[in-house]
């Protein structure tokens, strides 16, 4: 079992998220679904890809999540003459000791890090994170170094303003756990951020309510959430199904559906289960797999959305067996 001591350690381990996510809304407010999605993220030890509008709060919500969970935040602001070093640092040759000397880059010194308009950057400089993405780990001149732990990369682009901006390469993008977009406050929301800020930054408020080595055990217990073979038979007949769409050119990875049952079983954690349900595939399947289909050049009347939305319909959930006690058919 999971949970031992289930109530006790489930209502500890419930107490500690919701700190968090307090301390953030006191900056990102009436975006707590996508604060929640984030956290999930984290819990599933994945990357997020934030796209939208300049000025929503961003880099906000990025900073005040480190400070929550007590993460080390490194922030690079990608613009065209960010190198690949500059990330996964290099080697300088000392004269006293007449050999060379790895000197780390922004990448080697985060838990959190930060890339700020990623698609402003040149494909070889954001290639450079593939690597510490995928084994949390950079290779210079010849010699592996582990990243810190945890490593997560939040990444931001602008869907307004792309004059020398480069589209993400699939590969790239693939990388990313989730796609998420804040949107903008309505209008309580945005009159509470006013008067918040008349005297001072919300963010120096934010404090500390986890530390990271907390942060790796929620982990740990993430990883061992059950998926009973019914919810991953869902997972594979989805992620099938979007292969063999008419309108789809590229369909789910097999990475993507791993990414599946990771953020599904976050979810299912962060709702205070040891078990996943098809329910949970559902309420993270677009965030987790849109930005992973591409559709054929003459599928113009159709949308990505749609096409998920589609397969969400036709494919049979599995809660509707009544596998799942309690959970609504």
């Amino acid at each position: 079992m999971l949970f031992s001591l289930l109530g006790e350690v489930t209502g500890l381990m419930q107490s500690q998220l919701e700190s968090v996510i307090r301390e953030t809304e006191k900056v990102i407010i009436g975006k707590r679904t996508v604060i929640e999605k984030i956290l999930m993220t984290l819990l599933a030890e994945g990357h997020v890809l934030l796209n939208d509008v300049p000025g929503v709060g961003k880099t906000t919500l990025a900073v005040a999540l480190s400070r929550a969970v007590g993460l080390a935040f490194q922030r690079v602001q990608f613009t065209p003459d960010v190198l690949p070093s500059d990330l996964v640092g290099f080697s300088m040759y000392d004269k006293n000791s007449g050999e060379f000397v790895y000197r780390p880059g922004a990448i080697s010194h985060a838990n959190l890090l930060l890339g700020d308009e990623i698609n402003r950057a040149t494909s070889k400089t954001q290639s450079a994170l593939l690597e510490a993405m995928e084994e949390r780990q950079v290779t210079v001149d010849g010699k592996t170094y582990p990243t810190e732990r945890p490593f997560i990369v939040i990444a931001t682009e602008n869907s307004v303003g792309t004059a020398g901006t480069q589209f993400l390469p699939y590969a790239q993008l693939d990388r990313f756990l989730v796609r998420l977009s804040l949107g903008y406050p309505d209008y309580e929301a945005q009159m509470t951020m006013l008067r918040d800020r008349q005297a001072e930054n919300p963010l120096d408020s934010v404090a500390c309510v986890m530390e990271k080595d907390e942060l790796i055990a929620l982990q740990r217990e993430v990883r061992a959430v059950t998926v009973k073979d019914a919810v991953l038979d869902y997972i594979t007949r989805l992620t099938m199904a979007s292969r063999a769409h008419e309108a789809v050119e590229v369909g789910i990875s097999p990475r993507g559906a791993l990414f599946l049952n990771r953020m599904a079983k976050a979810g299912a954690y962060l709702d205070g289960r040891d078990y996943v349900t098809g329910g949970d595939v559902q309420a993270v399947f677009k965030d987790v797999c849109a930005h992973r289909v591409l559709l054929k050049e003459n599928a113009r009347e159709a949308s990505v959305e749609q096409v998920l939305e589609e397969l969400l319909k036709k494919v049979e959930n599995p809660d509707r067996k009544g596998l799942f006690p309690g959970i609504k058919k």
